[in-house]
C-alpha cells in the first residue's frame, strides 16, 4: 500500500541504505538467523507484554525510532506517529530534523524522547535541548554515527541538483495525486520544526536545508561532548551510535544512562556488523544496571522477542511504522503497531513464556557471528 501512495524518491528515501546494502540486507538476515527455542507444557493462557523502561512499564518492548523528513509520507507524520505511540503505550523518539515542532509532539502526551544530532553550532543545539526540556521529553537521544555521512547512491539519482528532482522524478509525483493532495497542497513543502535557529533565513524547508544541514555536522566529536551533554541535560540521555562492547562502556563512564545498539538501519557504513549480532556482547560489557536497546532490521513481533533474549530492554523500530504511515496515516500506523504487538504475544506462546520480562538467552540459539562477538575487544 505504502508503495502504491508514495512517488519514487519518498519510496526510496524510505527503504534505502548504504553503498552496495550489504549492511542493510545482513541486519534482516541476522535476525532471521536466530533461531527460538520453544518450552512446551507451560501455562500461557495469560501472556504479558510489558517490560520496565526508566523506572516505568511500556506496554511492548517496542519505541518507535527517530526518523526525519517523516512531513514527507503525510501530513505531520511526526505528530501522527506520537498519538500513534501514546495509544500503544510506547514511547516515541522524535528526530531533530522532523517537521513537527517538539513542542507539539510532546503535548501528544507520549512518552516523549527527542533525538539530536552533533551541529557544530553548540550554542543552538543547547537551545534545543532546553526546548526539550521545557517540553517534559522524558530523554535526550544523541545519535553519533552521522557525523560523516553515508554513501546513499540511490538519492543521487533521483536528483538533478541537491533537494531537486530529476524530470523523470518529478513526473512520478505527478502520477501520485493522493500523496500530492495530502503532502503539498495545500500544506506546502514541509519545513524543519526544530532547526530555526541553525539555518539562514527562508531556508528551513525540506527542500532547501538538506545540503546545507550537512555542511553543519561536526566531525570532531569526542565523548567529552558526551559529557557536556551529560551536565546540560538532568534526565534520561542516552548514546545511539554504539556496535563495540568497549564503546558502550566509554558512554557509561561519560554519564549515558543507556545506549541504543545500531548502525543506523544499514544507510552510513556498509560491510559493518548488524546491532543484533553485537548486543549479547554489549550487555555483557554494561552489566545488568544500564539500559540497552538496539534497533536496525526490526520488522516482525519476534525480532523484538529474540532482542530481549539477547539482553536488550526494548528494540526501536523505525520502518515498521513508517510503512504504515506512508499507507494510510494514522490508522496505517496503529495497524503496524498492532501487527506488532499480535506477533509478540503469539510468539511468547509459541515459545512458552506468558511475561516478556522473563524472556532470556535460554529461548534462542545465536548463530556463531553473535557467539563469536562476545570475546571481540579493541587492541587500544
Amino acid at each position: 500500500m505504502a508503495v502504491r501512495r508514495l512517488p519514487n524518491f519518498c519510496l526510496e528515501y524510505l527503504e534505502g541504505g548504504a553503498d552496495d546494502e550489504i549492511t542493510l540486507a545482513r541486519n534482516r538476515r541476522a535476525l532471521d538467523e536466530i533461531l527460538l527455542l520453544p518450552r512446551t507444557l507451560v501455562d500461557v493462557s495469560r501472556r504479558t507484554l510489558a517490560v520496565p523502561l526508566f523506572g516505568q512499564d511500556i506496554a511492548l518492548p517496542a519505541i518507535i525510532a527517530p526518523t526525519g523528513f517523516n512531513g514527507l509520507l503525510t501530513h505531520e507524520g511526526d505528530r501522527v506517529l506520537a498519538e500513534v505511540a501514546r495509544e500503544a503505550g510506547i514511547p516515541l523518539c522524535q528526530s531533530m530534523v522532523s517537521t513537527v515542532a517538539l513542542e507539539e509532539v510532546a503535548a501528544t502526551g507520549v512518552r516523549h524522547w527527542m533525538q539530536i544530532y552533533p551541529f557544530k553550532d553548540r550554542a543552538n543545539l543547547a537551545s534545543v535541548v532546553k526546548r526539550a526540556e521545557r517540553a517534559g521529553s522524558e530523554a535526550i537521544v544523541l545519535t553519533t554515527d552521522a557525523s560523516v555521512f553515508g554513501n546513499r547512491e540511490w538519492d543521487r539519482r533521483n536528483y538533478r541538483a541537491p533537494m531537486k528532482l530529476s524530470l523523470a522524478n518529478l513526473l512520478d509525483v505527478a502520477l501520485h495525486p493522493r500523496w500530492v493532495f495530502d503532502v503539498l497542497v495545500p500544506h506546502g513543502v514541509p519545513r524543519f520544526r526544530n532547526l530555526g535557529d541553525f539555518l539562514p533565513p527562508g531556508m528551513d524547508s525540506a527542500k532547501n536545508a538538506a545540503a546545507f544541514l550537512a555542511t553543519q555536522m561536526d566531525t570532531s566529536l569526542t565523548w567529552d561532548d558526551v559529557r557536556w551533554l551529560r551536565d546540560l541535560w538532568p534526565r534520561m540521555l542516552l548514546v545511539k551510535g554504539v556496535v563495540l562492547p568497549e564503546d558502550a562502556l566509554r558512554a557509561r563512564e561519560a554519564g549515558a544512562d543507556g545506549v541504543i545498539v545500531t548502525n543506523h538501519g544499514g544507510r552510513q557504513l556498509d560491510t559493518c556488523p548488524a546491532p543484533v549480532e553485537m548486543l549479547a556482547a554489549v550487555r555483557e560489557a554494561v552489566g545488568p544496571g544500564m539500559t540497552v536497546i538496539v534497533d536496525s532490521g526490526f520488522r516482525r513481533g519476534s525480532d523484538f522477542v529474540k532482542a530481549r533474549a539477547l539482553g536488550a530492554d526494548a528494540a526501536l523500530s523505525g520502518r515498521a511504522t513508517l510503512y504504515g504511515l506512508a499507507a494510510a496515516g494514522h490508522a496505517g500506523a496503529a495497524r503496524a503497531v498492532e501487527i506488532l504487538r499480535s506477533e509478540m504475544e503469539r510468539t511468547l506462546g509459541l515459545i512458552g513464556c506468558a511475561q516478556m520480562r522473563e524472556v532470556d538467552g535460554c529461548f534462542v540459539s545465536a548463530p556463531p557471528a553473535i557467539r563469536d562477538a562476545r570475546v571481540l575487544r579493541s587492541s587500544r
